[in-house]
């Protein structure tokens, strides 16, 4: 299993800092929060681009995912349709010119009946898959606020149908939903591009904690994935046939500093969380 942080937990952080940081830690990825606020963004040009891939090229960092704010299961107008296509379409780009596997996007389909949510998450998907095919890049579906569940992100990857389309496992949010970690990881087993973990003290108290330090079942959600499950591969494989989180894959730490700003700094906690990681893998492992 490999390891990354999302810059999420440091906020406006320029690259050489998040570079140091990482290799600093043991860490092998990041995932680059892609928003205006911060350094990485659809709106930097080809130079800075180009740059942003050497640094980490140079630093033996990967890129895991341009982590975007795209909405696909979202009622909008016309207008507001062509915004996400376009906004879909940047992501996409940036990540294939950044070298990144992945991008992240999210339901925010509340409030709406969930069979027209799911419709419109599908259609907007699959319109993009054909593009992220021919960049190499997969765009995954975060278990996030309308479909916080595997159960509820499943109904939409199902109705997609594509291998460059599947899911971001957001621990936090599968267990908001009451949904058990072996559900969750049955559920998007086919369409797993990665995890993201974090730890908080409660549903109501979601001030990011080190991980191992609150209420999250990290150990049972990791416990999922030491071995590939029967039907991993399932009607719509990851590409090339693999199932991206077995053997070399990634877990990402989710910590919400921005929006948190009163938690403690990430960087003093990246190795002791790396090291609880490891050593929960460790057991899933020797108890399988």
């Amino acid at each position: 299993m490999r390891y990354a942080f999302s810059t999420l937990g440091v906020p406006g952080m320029p690259v050489p800092e998040v570079l140091r940081l990482a290799t600093g830690t043991g860490y092998q990825g990041v995932e680059l929060r892609a928003h205006p606020e911060e350094p990485v963004h659809p709106l930097i040009g080809m130079r800075e681009r180009a740059a942003v891939r050497g640094q980490f090229a140079d630093a033996g960092v990967e890129i895991l995912a341009v982590a975007g704010y795209a909405q696909v299961a979202a009622a909008r107008d016309a207008a507001d349709e062509e915004a996400l296509a376009h906004e879909l379409t940047e992501l996409v780009f940036l990540a294939s010119d950044l070298g990144a596997p992945y991008v992240r996007v999210f339901p925010g389909g509340e409030g709406r009946p969930a069979a027209e949510a799911d419709a419109d998450a599908a259609r907007r998907l699959a319109a993009v898959a054909p593009l992220a095919a021919e960049r190499g890049v997969r765009v995954l579906l975060e278990t996030h606020d309308s479909h916080g569940t595997g159960a509820a992100a499943a109904r939409v990857l199902g109705l997609v149908g594509h291998r460059r389309i599947g899911a971001l496992w957001d621990v936090l949010h599968s267990w908001l939903g009451g949904e058990e970690p072996v559900d969750t990881h049955a559920a998007l087993a086919p369409h797993l591009g990665y995890v993201q973990v974090k730890d908080v003290a409660s549903a109501k108290e979601r001030t990011p904690l080190p991980l191992g330090a609150g209420a999250l079942p990290l150990a049972a959600a990791l416990g999922t994935l030491g071995r590939e499950p029967a039907g991993a591969h399932g009607p719509v494989p990851a590409p090339e046939g693999t199932y991206d989180q077995g053997s070399g894959g990634w877990l990402c730490w989710e910590y919400e500093k921005r929006w948190f700003p009163e938690a403690a700094d990430l960087p003093g906690l990246l190795v002791p969380g790396r090291e609880h990681l490891q050593r929960l893998l460790g057991r899933s492992t020797a108890a399988s």
